[in-house]
């Protein structure tokens, strides 16, 4: 039978089925209608039946809550009404709806050196989006391209820079030039700094405000519950001088635990264990009262921070990104810092997440496992909680003798103006204790037969360099705060063409290592410059580039990239990862 037949056949035998169901249910209920309910004067109650009487109903009372319970859910008493309570506007089933919200940004494009010689971009530590990408690629999913912010997955792993040499620096410019191994007649010049770390006995004293979501969106599993048990973690690695406070939100916001001293453990986990997930949410009132909170306990030699722990699904009050933005961006002048900890699938915004991390001094992670909360909240948490450098900014200046085309790899929503980088009003990143920080550039040497563009047919000679600048490729500036100042500080490096490696495979492990993160995010974007270079080529860098993998991230991350060659078949999720609202 041809296919068409069989769909009307079956159509037809449906709807038979429907309606012959529809006519039984109806003259079930008219039998029921002439059913006798009503006992007669004269008819005797049976020694078997209970006679009916006749019960007051109970007056429902209006739930509140415990002293220091919280819950965004509503409680109904419908025992004797049988009332069921009101309905709450229906949600969608999880992986029904994906209204995940990520900023839409294009790479950064080619420069040519004659025209614009100078890059300037505010470091990002950031690492959320590495844990949203293995989120996507466990799921056997490709992520949408706009959730792959490619130097959050270079700086997912700790990398051995040099130290400074002195206390006098927080950190030092580490400068190395390679051949690219995905394009012939390019080079790599690869930049990285790494601050100091602070050693648990000499840490300051911290000033925990936690800010956590108990809205209904907050259910499932791998959101509230995930972030109990991850929060747990960081209660046992406080100090007893340290203090934490705990405010939620849900259709409200209220403080559940005032602060606390990290010596009373117990009190601050049974208020922590305590919560349950309900209600709409009011985000910005609870962003609003944690910051008094915190400025109220404000200690002025210690860390004062708001760790907001959220699917960012703000949805009743001030939840305008601009506006939740802009009074982060106020308070920052308190010396409060903000540490943002993403939870969850489907409705996760990452986008507002960003935009609050950046403009409240803070770094912003994205919990999707137990492991990598103990990566986040304890193995590194001096990077995480403790500030070692304000505003940090880097300026490169190419050498328009050495260097004929740049591109910077990442960094796209971290851009800043040329004149950014002297001004020490304009914010720019934060680095932590312990913190790594790279960025890649892939540069066109001068003469090479590679070109991204093509020559001007009337462009001019270049002027000549100074003898002694010719050797120059690049020269690197870093610009910094120290916690507390408001007067930046300055170091610099040259980069020079004699110390460059002749290939790849000499240069050190974490460089290489570093480059095979930088292919795997641009090929996870599209891969415009990477041409023919497959995830297996990716897998192979890292695979020889490995080193010393105490904690397996690097294994890991190989692991990813098989996982993405095998998700390549399936349709990237460019709608859902959209950030687009009209």
């Amino acid at each position: 039978m041809p296919q068409s037949s069989q769909t009307h056949t079956h159509s037809r035998a449906a709807w038979h089925g429907f309606m012959t169901s529809v006519a039984v249910g109806a003259l079930l209920a008219l039998s029921a209608c002439d059913t006798k309910t009503d006992v007669s004067e004269d008819e005797e109650t049976s020694d078997n039946e209970t006679p009916v009487t006749e019960v007051e109903p109970k007056k429902i009372m209006p739930h509140t809550l415990e002293k220091e319970e919280f819950s965004g859910a509503v409680q109904y008493d419908m025992s004797v009404t049988g009332m069921a309570p009101p309905q709450a506007m229906p949600q969608p089933l999880p992986g029904t709806v994906d209204r995940e919200k990520y900023e839409d940004f294009d790479e950064n494009p080619v420069k040519i050196v004659t025209d614009d010689p100078i890059s300037t971009f505010s470091v990002d530590v950031d690492t959320a989006s590495y844990s949203v990408m293995r989120r996507y690629l466990n799921d056997g999913t490709l992520p949408p391209r706009d959730a792959i912010r490619t130097e959050e997955l270079i700086n997912y792993f700790d990398y051995d820079y040099a130290l400074p040499d002195s206390k006098d620096a927080p950190f030092k410019i580490n400068a190395h030039l390679s051949p690219t191994p995905w394009a012939q007649g390019t080079e790599l010049l690869h930049i990285g700094i790494k601050g100091y770390d602070i050693v648990p006995e000499k840490r300051p004293d911290s000033n925990l405000v936690m800010l956590l979501d108990v809205s209904g969106s907050m259910e499932s599993p791998d959101k509230l519950p995930l972030l109990k048990k991850s929060l747990r973690m960081l209660i046992n690695e406080m100090g007893k001088d340290d203090t934490v406070s705990i405010v939620v939100y849900a259709g409200a916001a209220g403080t559940v635990l005032e602060p606390t001293k990290g010596s009373d453990k117990s009190k601050i986990l049974a208020a922590l264990e305590r919560l349950s997930a309900g209600g709409s949410t009011a985000g910005g009132e609870g962003i609003r009262q944690a910051y008094a909170l915190a400025e109220q306990s404000f200690k002025s030699q210690a860390v004062n921070r708001v760790i907001l722990a959220t699917d960012g699904d703000f949805n009743v009050g001030i939840n305008d990104p601009e506006r939740l933005e802009d009074f982060v961006s106020e308070k920052r002048a308190t010396g409060v810092y903000l540490t943002v900890l993403g939870f969850g699938r489907g409705n996760y915004n990452d986008l507002l997440m960003q935009k609050l991390a950046q403009a409240g001094n803070g770094n912003a992670a994205y919990i999707d496992t137990l492991m990598e909360a103990r990566k986040v909240l304890v193995d590194e948490m001096g990077g995480t909680l403790f500030t070692i450098a304000d505003d940090v900014k880097i300026q490169v200046e190419f050498n328009p003798r050495q260097v004929a085309e740049y591109r910077l790899i990442g960094y796209e929503t971290r851009a800043l103006k040329r004149e950014d980088f002297n001004n020490d009003k304009v914010d720019a990143g934060e680095i932590g204790s312990g913190h790594a920080v790279t960025a890649i550039y892939e540069i066109v040497p001068v003469g090479s037969t590679t070109r991204w563009t093509e020559p001007l047919r009337y462009e001019t000679q270049t002027p000549a360099a100074t003898p002694d600048k010719n050797g120059e490729v690049a020269f690197v500036r870093v610009r910094y705060k120290l916690p507390g100042e408001d007067k930046s500080r300055l170091i610099e490096t040259p980069v020079n063409a004699d110390e460059a490696f002749a290939s790849f495979g000499e240069a050190p492990e974490d460089v290489r290592f570093a480059a095979s993160v930088a292919a795997f995010g641009q090929k996870l974007k599209g891969g415009t410059y990477l041409k023919d270079f497959d995830y297996d080529a990716i897998a192979a860098i890292a695979q020889n580039a490995k080193g010393t993998d105490d904690m397996g991230y690097r294994a890991e991350f190989i692991r990813l990239v098989k996982l993405a060659a095998t998700a390549a078949a399936l349709p990237s999720l460019e709608k859902p990862g959209s950030a687009e609202t009209n």
